[in-house]
Order: structure tokens, then sequence, then C-alpha cells
């Protein structure tokens, strides 16, 4: 989901408390605060020697030991306005990172109103092979026939 229509879903239902929806579908701790708004560039080149970029907003979620705390949707689109200074626009892809025995980053799949709640669902995010994925679509074959187009 692009930081523009996570802004506007929360604008549209400012007295909702978010709930992150894990992608095995437990919740990250209602009383999680969202501690930074970043701007992720990540530069790369595979293995096959082509080199590419992408850049996500990426929303760090910490919990605490407020137990008290909640999020409601009209300080979280308050927060997100306040990342606008660190992003260059708001059509990027946003990621919510947590930190359960690992820190992990999960993208944000969909946002739903769900009564007093707004469920944010997280996705999977997955490594995959760009090379190979070059190789599949330059011809049907099988990946790696050549040491050029792969590792």
């Amino acid at each position: 989901m692009k930081l523009f229509d996570l802004r506007a879903v929360l604008e549209k239902h400012p007295n909702t408390f978010p709930r992150f929806i894990l992608p095995d579908g437990d919740y990250i701790p209602a009383h999680a605060h969202v501690t930074e708004v970043g701007h992720v560039a990540n530069n790369f080149i595979d293995c096959g020697g082509v080199t590419g970029r992408s850049e996500t907003v990426l929303l760090q979620t910490h919990v605490g030991g407020d137990t008290d705390h909640r999020l409601r949707s009209d300080r979280f689109a308050k927060i997100l306005q306040l990342g606008e200074r660190v992003l260059p626009h708001d059509q990027l892809e946003v990621e919510v990172e947590y930190d359960c025995c690992v820190v992990a980053q999960y993208p944000i799949a969909a946002v739903q109103a769900s009564g007093e709640h707004l469920d944010v669902a997280l996705g999977k995010r997955r490594t995959q092979c760009l090379a190979n994925e070059r190789r599949k679509t330059a011809s049907a074959g099988a990946c790696c026939t050549s040491e050029t187009a792969c590792c």
C-alpha cells in the first residue's frame, strides 16, 4: 500500500484504533507505538551484475512498557505527516517494522475499518533471485544456463 492511500484511510476513520495483523493472524500488541517514519533507499547489484534501486517508507513499531497506550488513527496520520520532512513523495510503498524475536519488515497489504478498529493487514516479504526472474522471462528455459545471466 502506498503512503498516500494509507494516510487517506487513516484520515477517513480518525477515531478508530489501528491494529496491525501479522501474516500468521497474530497481532502486534495494541499498546505498540509507531516510533519512526523512515525513507529506505536500497541500491543493489544482483548476482547477474545488474544494478537496481528500490525505495520504501518504513514505519518502526515499538512495544514498550506503557500498556495503556493506544494509537488512534488521527494521531497515526499526524505522525505520517511529520514524516513528510524526510520522504521524497507519498507514492512509496509502506512497510511496518516489528521486533518480535527478530526485527522483521512487513508490507502493508490492506487496511479495512472494523468497528472501532482499523485493521492493518501485513503481508510477507520474500527474497528472490532477480537474475533468475530475468532468465525465465528471456527464455522459458531453466535458470542459470548462462554464467552472465545468473549466479
